[in-house]
């Protein structure tokens, strides 16, 4: 892969893929529930270490951590990352107390942009103007804000909270190297 961008750099779809990608071990597995934030990841895999890839099905919601849950305990010698959208992680979230209490090898990396944007995707696709103020309340998940590393920790997963570049290479490779699971929250 590329050399990674600026360290100091925020934290967009585009570099969280790429960090991913920059990092990502031979073997591992890669589930993909990023949902809107996930098609720069696709492009990424292309140039990373081999590895197999586990998509999004359909139009479901909240499979990512259970796909990477089972994708662990059918290989427990393999590096699991699973990339979980926000609103998507908030459907499964116990999957972290099976993590923690397997200890499975599965790293969660959940995209923190406070909103279901996919909702804002499909809006766009039927052609409207976006929502009325009502409606756009009810997609945003900002308010109050999710807490995804507390979450986690109250679940048993130790986790750590991103919001630049750097800072998600460091805490990603820092989860490769250690066993058992990690959840990474990427602050968009």
């Amino acid at each position: 892969p590329e050399p990674l961008p600026d360290p100091t750099g925020t934290l967009t779809a585009e570099s969280i893929a790429h960090v991913v990608a920059f990092l990502l071990p031979d073997n591992a597995i890669v589930v993909d529930e990023a949902i809107s934030s996930a098609e720069p990841l696709g492009r990424h895999l292309l140039r990373a270490a081999p590895h197999d890839f586990l998509p999004v099905t359909g139009g479901s919601i909240g499979q990512g951590m259970p796909v990477a849950v089972g994708a662990a305990v059918a290989c427990p010698d393999r590096a699991v990352i699973a990339m979980e959208a926000d609103g998507s992680a908030m459907y499964t979230l116990q999957a972290l107390w099976t993590m923690a209490r397997e200890r499975l090898n599965v790293v969660t990396i959940v995209y923190n942009n406070r909103r279901y944007q996919i909702l804002d995707v499909e809006m766009q696709r039927t052609g409207a103007n976006g929502f009325g103020p009502a409606a756009n309340t009810m997609i945003d998940i900002g308010h109050p804000d999710i807490d995804f590393v507390k979450l986690s920790e109250g679940l048993g997963v130790p986790a750590t909270r991103a919001t630049t570049v750097g800072a998600l290479a460091t805490q990603l490779a820092d989860a490769l190297r250690r066993p058992g699971p990690r959840l990474i929250e990427a602050v968009l």
